[in-house]
């Protein structure tokens, strides 16, 4: 998750961003270390292959192939998954939410700030499990693929820009 936090010009306009976060899944693995994976995972899978074919099991030489090709396929879907993301942005006049779907499709969502609200659920141990914008009429969960602490620290930032835009 990357954020950006303006300080407030209270000679500036009402359309001036109060905040703006872009909000990205997160992915532990980069494509270097998909490489190393994969290259390792492919040699080791071959040269164990290779063993059982000269042992005469040369069915299970196919097998260890096909459980590498499973892996890189699981791969390639989590990294399209993860060119999901959202964009919020307040100001004073607007509240923006734009999200983007893994095939490129985007959704805006636009609120007045001063009729929305922001709802937070909380788990005791896990912490917040969803957050919700409402307001006139819509609702827009925000965030869902978030790990616990980016969704600890974009709502409390969050929280802070709307009560700003609303004069708080």
């Amino acid at each position: 998750m990357s954020q950006t936090m303006k300080p407030l010009d209270p000679a500036g306009s009402n359309d001036e961003e109060i905040f703006r976060a872009l909000l990205v899944p997160h992915r532990s693995l980069g494509r270097p270390g998909f490489l190393i994976l994969m290259g390792t995972l492919g040699l080791s899978s071959f040269l164990t292959g290779l063993f059982f074919l000269s042992l005469g099991a040369w069915p299970v030489f196919g097998f260890f192939g096909l459980d590498v090709l499973l892996v890189y396929i699981a791969f390639r879907m989590n990294y399209t998954s993860a060119k999901a993301h959202e964009e919020v942005c307040v100001s004073r006049v607007a509240l923006r939410i734009r999200q983007v779907a893994p095939s490129g499709r985007a959704k805006l969502h636009e609120f007045n700030p001063f009729w929305t609200r922001f709802s937070v659920d909380r788990h005791s141990e896990i912490g917040i499990t969803s957050m919700l914008v409402e307001g006139q009429g819509k609702a827009v969960t925000i965030g869902s693929f978030l790990n616990p602490d980016d969704r600890e620290t974009f709502a409390s930032a969050f929280q802070s820009a709307l009560a700003t835009a609303k004069g708080r």
